[in-house]
């Protein structure tokens, strides 16, 4: 067939990723077409029209910055494409179980913010279609990944990222399921079966993921599947731990293991409304190093070091470390030398107060760990940054003079505690404006995420780095065409 890039004014083809849950690998699955297309010469851009997540980056918005959610990020760099808000237009950060902060075009959208649930659709659609309509117009093939389940009928009158983008966008569509949670035949069926009919025509293929064991045991299912659906099993992918690319709704992971004898074990403490934890996923390539998802003391036990991660709501995580008692168990570790890092919302609970006299995260004492307040303000700090650190003491030593790069999204803005700083009690600021640390050297705070992301963070550290991410998305290239029907890719954009 010929692939030849997109020259003259018609629209792009787009295939659709659909999943029988959240979890099911959709946001992998679509990471790899987007390489695989991009590796056939095609213009490529991903598309998710609403996505429901705290992993957020920094990417291009007509007002300079804005945020989308991390999955479409990645799945643009494995496009080969410049990241910008069209390609996840409407982002959803939770900051309670019924409340979410919303971000439309990159920017955060205080009305939205307030309109219930069901009364967004309509009001948020024509700006989702009109940046679907803009990547149809600039790209050769779009990558669309839908959310949760097409199948979801109680929010069918209302969606916006399923079915209603699969028809605006023409889409052929793949269903993909987790065999290894069980029932996936069940799933697939009764995914294609709630379906409206027309609907139903636009899946061309079922995806089993997950899959451990012999394969020749699914027979005679897929065949009992297709009589039923008409629709073929196209692609059974096997079980894959160590693919490189973090899972969009979290990475934590039982089996987390390190390589070779473990020389040190860092653990992440893992509160409710934790955001940015993929940035940790490039420490579990580290050889000798442990990485450990804490949410009690006995979790903390035996760590060389505790991170406490990005928070989307500062001041009710801070409430849950202490009702877990996990605030004495840091204090403890940091008193008895241990080392302690904090990142943005971490680096504000490491502090001595939250104050907030606008109404956007709460107000909290500190963990005390760092002579800091933090101030909340309704404006966002939202930007890519680059710096370099200064002279650092104790166990952050090996970043002295080390230049980084990474982004920043907060609202809180940190200084130094004024009555503390008269006192002589004074955190060394060891990136202007970004980072401080105590003077014995073991607690350091920083409002820039991506660190673990940084080659040269990695080889001041643990001597070591991790695979750059353009070969993590040739390795999911290679073995999603190893795994699925031969010419199944290239008809799909036929």
């Amino acid at each position: 067939m010929n692939l030849q890039a997109n020259s003259g004014p018609q629209r792009a083809k787009c295939v659709m990723v659909l999943g029988t849950s959240s979890g099911a690998g959709k946001s992998w699955l679509a990471t790899a077409l987007c390489r695989h297309y991009a590796r056939q010469g095609l213009k490529v851009a991903p598309f998710k029209a609403q996505n429901m997540s705290n992993n957020a980056r920094v990417v291009a918005s007509p007002g300079g910055s804005g945020e989308i959610g991390s999955a479409q990020y990645f799945q643009a760099l494995a496009a080969r494409a410049e990241p910008d808000v069209r390609m996840n237009p409407l982002l959803l950060k939770p900051e309670a179980d019924t409340r979410s902060q919303v971000v439309m075009l990159g920017q955060v959208d205080a009305e939205l913010s307030a309109m219930p649930w069901r009364g967004r659709s309509e009001k948020v659609w024509p700006r989702i279609a009109q940046a679907l309509d803009d990547l149809r117009a600039e790209y050769d093939v779009v990558v669309i990944e839908g959310a949760g389940s097409p199948a979801e009928i109680n929010l069918m009158a209302s969606d916006i990222v399923n079915l209603r983008v699969a028809r605006a966008a023409d889409a052929r569509c793949l269903l993909v399921t987790d065999i290894d949670r069980g029932g996936a035949f069940a799933h697939l069926y009764g995914t294609w079966a709630l379906l409206p009919e027309a609907d139903r025509a636009r899946i061309d293929g079922f995806v089993l993921n997950k899959f451990r064991g012999d394969a020749t045991l699914l027979a005679p299912a897929p065949e009992q599947l297709e009589q039923l659906t008409g629709v073929p099993t196209v692609a059974t992918l096997p079980m894959w731990w160590q693919h490189g690319l973090p899972e969009e709704d979290g990475v934590f992971d039982d089996r987390s293991r390190s390589q070779g004898a473990v020389t040190r074990t860092v653990a992440v403490v893992a509160y409710p409304r934790l955001s940015n934890l993929d940035e940790f996923q490039p420490l579990k390539n580290i050889p000798g190093l442990r990485l450990v998802w804490a949410r009690s003391p006995a979790e903390l036990a035996g760590a060389d070091w505790i991170v406490l991660p990005g928070s989307k709501h500062t001041s009710s995580d801070l409430a849950w470390l202490r009702e877990q008692g996990l605030d004495r168990a840091i204090a403890d570790h940091a008193g008895q030398g241990g080392v302690v890092l904090g990142i943005c919302g971490g680096l504000q609970m490491l502090g001595e107060a939250l104050i907030d006299t606008h109404g956007v995260d709460g107000n909290a004492p500190g963990l005390g760990l760092l002579p800091l307040v933090t101030q909340f303000d309704p404006d966002k700090t939202v930007q890519r940054t680059q710096a370099c650190f200064g002279d650092l003491a104790g166990a952050w030593s090996a970043l002295s003079g080390v230049a980084v790069q990474g982004y920043e999204i907060h609202h809180g803005q940190t200084a130094q505690h004024p009555a503390m700083a008269a006192a002589g009690d004074i955190a060394r600021e060891v990136l202007p404006g970004l980072a401080w640390q105590n003077e014995r050297g073991n607690v350091l705070g920083c409002y820039l995420h991506g660190l673990f992301e940084d080659p040269a963070v990695l080889q001041a550290l643990f001597g070591a780095s991790a695979p750059t991410l353009d070969c993590v998305f040739d390795g999911l290239a290679d073995y999603l065409e190893q795994h699925i029907a031969p010419g199944l890719l290239d008809a799909l954009i036929a």
